[in-house]
């Protein structure tokens, strides 16, 4: 049984793979409406989320399948003392694979240890967000035909967020991909970042505190916001949260092909008035979500609907720090 933890947990070849099957999945819909039939996914939700879950129910609906679960700890018996471990095999019982996101690093891993069905982290603390980094690769790919090659500005708050580490840790496997990590002091990329992902796969990288002068260098730019939720002194937040908002004026600076991401929610790092430029495409990357999320599932669940379409095999070794699931 295999589960996803990291996005180290598939090497490049199988998340190519994986890839073209969310590609395939995209373009034919149909082929795919009852690949799910009878399968249930349990959405465990320690932590408040709009998108992950939703696009994780659609994602199971439109393969067929059901959906079950909860959206607040307070809703679970995690508000009665229950371990998450015990959580797990209780759900075990009920469904056939499981997404859940929890506010303490590791526990997905923890509950994937006790589960005897596929678990999925959809987020824990500021660790990792698989999902969100296949999410992110796929619609670089969709877009700019390549996972190589290209400079990606990562911009707002790098030090908590668990979207930028997991998309760094993932890039760092494809050749001639540069870094531009944009960021105040007090937000700078984790060292344990710099040092074990960037430095020791041999990734190149700057460091700025300006957006205006990394715009022009930039293939991709993606934004996030400060996240008030990780922050321990409210004042901190309050002086931090408007220090980079991208607006028109800053949206000239950029190449005509570059591309803007954002994991979302935004707040008011990126003007409404961007929306309405083409290079605006954090709402295409929500949509591509689910498709990648659909092709997961079907991957964790050993479903092969057209056995032309390449399927990741069981060795989830990398050519670059892969681990086991």
């Amino acid at each position: 049984m295999r589960h996803c933890m990291s996005p180290l947990d598939f090497s490049v070849d199988e998340l190519d793979q994986l890839m073209g099957l969310a590609a395939d999945i995209e373009e034919n819909p149909d082929k795919y409406s009852h690949a799910c039939d009878g399968k249930r996914l349990a959405t465990c939700f320690y932590e408040p989320s709009t998108r992950t879950r939703l696009s994780f129910e659609s994602a199971m609906l439109r393969l067929g399948g059901q959906t079950l679960g909860f959206a607040s700890a307070d809703s679970s018996s995690a508000s009665k003392g229950e371990s998450v471990s015990d959580t797990l095999r209780i759900i075990s019982g009920y469904a056939d694979i499981c997404a859940i996101r929890h506010p303490k690093e590791g526990a997905p891993l923890v509950a994937s240890l006790h589960s005897g069905i596929p678990v999925i982290n959809a987020g824990d603390g500021g660790h990792a967000h698989p999902t969100q980094t296949l999410a992110d690769l796929y619609t670089i790919k969709s877009l700019k035909g390549r996972l190589d090659h290209f400079t990606i500005g990562l911009c707002g708050d790098l030090k908590f967020g668990r979207t930028v580490h997991s998309l760094i840790s993932a890039l760092v496997r494809y050749e001639g991909v540069h870094f531009v990590l944009i960021s105040p002091e007090e937000l700078k990329l984790p060292s344990y970042i710099r040092e074990d992902v960037l430095e020791k796969n041999g990734a190149t990288y700057e460091e700025t505190e300006s957006l205006e002068d990394a715009m022009p260098k930039l293939d991709v730019l993606y934004m996030t916001r400060v996240q008030r939720e990780r922050f321990f002194n409210e004042d901190d937040y309050v002086r931090l949260k408007d220090r980079y908002i991208l607006d028109n004026d800053k949206m000239k600076l950029g190449r005509e092909d570059m591309i803007v991401m954002h994991p979302l929610p935004r707040v008011n790092e990126i003007s409404v008035e961007v929306d309405d430029d083409p290079r605006a495409q954090y709402f295409t990357q929500a949509k591509k979500a689910v498709f990648i999320r659909m092709a997961l599932i079907l991957t964790l669940l050993g479903i092969q609907v057209d056995k032309n379409i390449p399927q990741p095999t069981n060795n989830p070794s990398s050519e670059k720090g892969g681990e086991k699931c």
